[in-house]
């Protein structure tokens, strides 16, 4: 999975430097391409000159080349690389990497990976952090909450081993061994090809329900979910059609076509017209039951004390979708609940036909709207059920895309 793939290697001031030799062979030998870039404080661990011999590639550390004045750019290496890995990856460059401090060649490349131009457009270059410091430094809150950050923003994080540490005291904090830092990659390039040729539809966001011109009936939604799943699934080869409710997010990559609507209708117009052609279905908007059975076309003045507005039921998206699914066709929803949440899931995933269903309760910390984690149950229709923990909603849409292709 490695083979004529061009990978940025990150080296920052740590002990666990030494290790980037050994993780330079491996890359090499699994037929990448190395290109090494250094923060200055880990020349003071490892030589450039040894780096430099073993990938054949002359390293990057200063903006200039103090000899010739020469620019080193950091732009031409976003462009290069398939994937930038920082490893051993220090609290210090974490720190700078989550707050956009690029004041050393290092993390201006990473700025740049993230948005590296493609024929095609502009599409993410995956970077993977491989941290490795002392166990304080690794338990300090301001770290744990760079890291969610870096999570959040869509990096990649192989997590620290436990055992001896440089400070001769026992803890996590030791960078993950080359052998296993190789393998996250090898994993990660070869789930890219899992959903290659396939069509996914995604809906997101919430809907908004108009009363009058300056008035709606709407939710909390803000999309987060739906629009980590749509890059999920591009990164993994798909074709994506994203029908999204109006939020303030915006879709990077290529591969991603949005659809905007705004209200439950135009949302089912969208979806139902989208879903004979797709392989996969995933509902993950937060739809309006119940919309104005009468829309003023004026702002509705007060008259008194009481305002009437009388309801009538939405079109139902999933239980459409449900009804005309044809064999092969993949149809996933989600159920957010506050009471009874796995017999109401149950329920769901039966009525509307569905081969996977969501599950998430308001009633657990870090679920719901408005947050960038989410903790769910993942149910199929033979009632094999997979709980997972609070995570990120990137790791989550990973997840629920896992579960997907391994129906397929």
């Amino acid at each position: 999975m490695l083979e004529n793939k061009k990978i940025v290697l990150g080296i920052t001031g740590s002990i666990a430097a030494y290790k980037a030799c050994i993780l330079v062979r491996l890359l090499i030998k699994k037929g990448a391409e190395v290109q090494v870039v250094m923060t200055p404080a880990a020349k003071e661990f490892i030589t450039p000159l040894t780096l430099a011999t073993l990938t054949q590639k002359p390293v990057v550390s200063e903006f200039f080349d103090r000899r010739d004045g020469s620019w080193h750019s950091h732009v031409s290496l976003g462009l290069w690389a398939d994937a930038m890995l920082i490893a051993p990856a220090s609290a210090s460059t974490i720190g700078k990497m989550a707050n956009g401090i690029a004041d050393n060649m290092l993390v201006t490349t990473y700025l740049s990976m993230k948005q590296s131009s493609t024929a095609e457009g502009k599409v993410k270059a995956p970077v993977f952090v491989a941290p490795a410091m002392d166990l304080d430094m690794y338990a300090h809150p301001s770290t744990q909450q760079n890291l969610q950050r870096l999570i959040g923003y869509g990096n990649h994080i192989i997590e620290p081993g436990t055992g001896h540490l440089a400070s001769n005291l026992e803890g996590k904090g030791r960078m993950e061994e080359p052998e296993r830092i190789v393998d996250v990659l090898e994993q990660f390039f070869a789930k890219q090809s899992l959903l290659s040729g396939k069509k996914v539809l995604i809906t997101a966001g919430p809907t908004y329900e108009k009363i009058d011109p300056v008035r709606f009936i709407g939710n909390y939604s803000s999309g987060k979910m739906g629009y980590a799943l749509a890059e999920v699934c591009a990164e993994r080869g798909a074709e994506v059609t994203l029908v999204s409710g109006p939020v303030s997010l915006t879709a990077n990559h290529p591969a991603i076509r949005r659809i905007d609507v705004e209200s439950a209708a135009e949302m089912y117009e969208a979806t139902t017209r989208c879903f004979p052609d797709v392989d996969i279905a995933i509902l993950c908007a937060a739809v309006a039951d119940f919309t104005p059975k009468v829309t003023s076309d004026k702002k509705i003045k007060r008259k008194g004390d009481d305002l009437k507005l009388e309801l009538q039921p939405t079109q139902d998206i999933a239980a459409a979708l449900g009804a005309v699914k044809r064999k092969g066709q993949v149809l996933v929803g989600f159920a957010l609940e506050t009471d009874d949440e796995l017999a109401n899931a149950h329920k769901k995933l039966k009525k509307k036909n569905l081969d996977l269903i969501v599950m998430n309760s308001l009633q657990d910390a870090g679920a719901g709207f408005r947050v960038d984690t989410n903790k769910v149950t993942i149910i199929d229709r033979h009632h094999g059920l997979t709980a997972y923990d609070t995570k990120s909603k990137r790791e989550v849409a990973e997840d629920i895309i896992e579960a997907i292709c391994n129906k397929q």
